[in-house]
């Protein structure tokens, strides 16, 4: 059985370790390699927890990690009717 720590990207508390253990000893390295906190919830959810882990580790928590959101959530549909031209 998984034990999720970011359940938007499906990240196990096992591939935190890993990553962990591979030298992600920071939280921005540590999302950038496992990915969790790019989901729908920006970090919401799993930014907590997964600090946690990282500080329980020995790893350097800091001061959380860069949000790159959208304004406001997106329908694919929205994307969809966008004209490439105005881009």
């Amino acid at each position: 059985m998984k034990s999720l720590v970011c359940r938007c990207e499906d990240v196990t508390i096992a591939e935190l370790e890993h990553a962990i253990e591979l030298g992600h000893d920071d939280i921005e390295s540590l999302k950038r390699y496992t990915g969790f906190g790019t989901g729908w919830c920006q970090g919401k959810w799993c930014l907590v927890p997964c600090a946690r882990i990282l500080a329980a580790r020995g790893g350097d928590p800091g001061q959380g990690i860069t949000p790159r959101p959208p304004m406001r959530p997106l329908a694919f549909g929205e994307f969809a009717a966008l004209d490439p031209d105005d881009l």
